[in-house]
């Protein structure tokens, strides 16, 4: 039995939303990544593209949790190393005109 024109435009309608998100997830991904070398908030991106692609797959939600874990790491790194840092720089006198 063919399946009729109503299944066949549902069927189109959910495919073009999986690949809709798929695309602009994956884009979002890769620009994330580029952005670890070049200027830009890169694990922002990269978990923006991640919250995307969770919408429709269970792998990528499970990354985005991963992805936040690693940023909230990485933040904590992050300043810890400057609290050390604030503690090492020496104040220089002011010079006198």
């Amino acid at each position: 039995m063919a399946p009729s024109a109503k299944e066949v435009i549902r069927f189109i309608g959910r495919s073009s939303k999986r690949i809709a998100v798929t695309v602009v997830g994956a884009a979002l991904v890769a620009v994330g990544l580029a952005m670890f070398v070049l200027p830009g908030p890169g694990i922002l991106v990269v978990a923006l593209g991640f919250a995307v692609l969770g919408t429709e797959y269970a792998w990528a939600a499970a990354a985005l949790e991963r992805t936040k874990r690693t940023a909230e790491r990485a933040g904590r790194t992050a300043k810890g190393a400057v609290k050390t840092a604030s503690g090492r720089v020496r104040r220089r006198p002011p010079t006198k005109p």
